[in-house]
């Protein structure tokens, strides 16, 4: 990705290039996206015990077409919830066109014995061995497929990589490439969006995850990055750009662009159907028949990543496909925070400083630094990651740094877009603390969460530097004050634009 200059000199900060013209949110005609065939089955259901290689079973719904077969299967769901008519209904789509479904309750949910671990080594053995003994069946063709949403996601990534002779590919949604750094420990701070579900699906948690707050081999375990070398059957990712698990489905495919698809809409948490822009069964169907039932006219996706400008409707241009991400013809824009509140390419240098939020909860104007462009004179698309070089110095001896980058109209309403998190010991990586020296300036990469988003002309792009972003990280940093300096090689923020 090459840099660009974007915004003009001292003279004329915030101008952008030749205005181009506008046109309507871009309609999906990928015939991937709308491929169907008609129901040929009825749907005969039965609970089972699947059984594991330890001596436990897993439970667990079979849903097959009243039809001798053989059949292709799909593992629709392998999650700790106890939802097995839920997804066996939403199972229904693909049964009666011809698939095996099983709806799994993972080790210590549901009807399975044991205890719950969370995406652990054991569960991965358990997702592989209901994977093998699916293919074995008499009426299954031995070409078997998984997908799920959420905890059902990253367990469809988490058994291809343990590489199941007789899995061939996986559809995940909403799913990630790392529990720690996706969700847990986010930039090194623990985030109290996930307590609610400790809580109440796996209480054991909150004491194993508090006993773990570095990066080791527990989370390593759990974790498909580190093993993304595995990751080598195909892959469709159905991501949203308002879902909180967004940078690990986009790292994922940046991993392994030789097998993953990506499709990332308009959409928070849950299935894209019902959601904006959503889909219904039909690209999964696409997905299963082209590699589970070998059906020549099945397609694939027209290009590698197919991606929903937002926001949307309105501002966003909708539905566009690339070769990659980001999109090829995609640059780097810099800009400088600045001591007089802007971001632009120069500007004045100097520091300024922000007292630290203990509370969980909104900061107050001096908890906090905000920096703006002027109003842009052309639209403006952020295309993938971005990245804040904080150089900051601390009272205390270790701190937080949140950078939220938002969207703001000429009548001052923000829409935020992105952000990002970091623990300054945790400046080198999660794995060993780098000591804080009060009063020391450190340079912290902050690493910002990809987005699609398009900034309309007389709007400004905005970034807020504070201690606390609650409850998306906690407030854990230690009382005090944080200085940071600004302008011309001091702070910045990277951004990866579209013209």
């Amino acid at each position: 990705m090459r840099r660009r200059t974007f915004l003009a000199g001292a003279t004329a900060a915030g101008a952008l290039l030749a205005a181009e013209p506008a046109f309507a949110a871009g309609q999906l005609s990928d015939p991937f996206f709308r491929y169907d065939r008609p129901p040929q089955h009825g749907v005969r259901t039965e609970r089972v015990r699947i059984p594991l290689r330890d001596g436990s079973f897993i439970a667990a719904d079979l849903h097959r077409p009243d039809s001798p077969g053989p059949f292709p299967g799909i593992v629709y769901d392998y999650n700790a919830y106890d939802q097995l008519d839920e997804f066996g209904r939403a199972a229904r789509d693909f049964v009666v066109r011809g698939y095996a479904v099983l709806v799994c309750n993972a080790r210590g949910s549901g009807a399975s014995p044991g205890e719950l671990d969370p995406f652990s080594a054991q569960e991965q053995r358990d997702n592989h061995d209901v994977v093998e003994w699916f293919a074995a069946q008499p009426w299954c063709t031995g070409r078997i497929g998984q997908s799920g949403v959420s905890y059902g996601g990253h367990a469809s990534l988490l058994v291809a990589v343990t590489k199941p002779p007789h899995l061939v590919a996986v559809a995940p949604v909403n799913a990630l490439h790392d529990w720690y750094e996706n969700t847990i420990y986010r930039g090194g701070i623990y985030s109290p969006r996930i307590r609610p579900w400790q809580e109440e699906t796996a209480p054991e948690t909150l004491r194993t995850y508090a006993e773990h707050p570095r990066y080791d081999d527990f989370w390593r375990e759990r974790s498909v990055q580190h093993r993304w070398a595995n990751l080598d059957i195909p892959v469709l990712e159905f991501n949203g750009w308002y879902d909180r698990y967004r940078d690990g489905m986009v790292k994922n495919y940046r991993a392994r662009p030789d097998t993953v698809w990506l499709v990332s809409g308009p959409w928070a948490h849950g299935m894209p159907e019902g959601q904006h822009a959503g889909f219904d069964h039909r690209p999964f169907l696409a997905w299963w028949d082209r590699w589970l039932m070998r059906l020549p006219g099945a397609p694939l996706p027209r290009a590698k990543v197919t991606s929903y400008e937002v926001p949307g409707p309105g501002a966003g241009r909708g539905w566009q496909q690339f070769a990659s991400w980001p999109p090829p013809d995609a640059t780097a824009l810099q800009l400088a925070l600045t001591a007089d509140g802007r971001l632009s390419e120069g500007g004045r240098p100097g520091h300024r400083s922000f007292r630290v939020n203990t509370r969980p909860g909104p900061g107050r104007p001096d908890e906090r630094l905000v920096f703006e462009t002027r109003p842009l004179r052309r639209d403006l698309v952020l295309a993938g990651d971005l990245e804040a070089k904080i150089c900051a110095s601390f009272s205390a001896p270790d701190g937080n740094i949140a950078v939220i980058v938002e969207d703001v109209a000429a009548d001052g309403t923000a829409v935020r877009i992105t952000q990002g998190w970091l623990k300054a010991s945790h400046r080198h990586g999660h794995e060993r603390l780098a000591p804080v020296e009060p009063g020391a300036e450190y340079a912290l990469p902050v690493h910002i969460w990809p987005t699609h988003h398009r900034l309309v002309a007389g709007h400004r792009l905005r970034a807020t530097v504070s201690s606390d972003d609650y409850p998306e990280i906690d407030c854990d940093a230690p009382p005090g004050q944080v200085n940071l300096r600004l302008g011309p090689g001091g702070s910045t923020l990277r951004a990866t634009v579209r013209a």
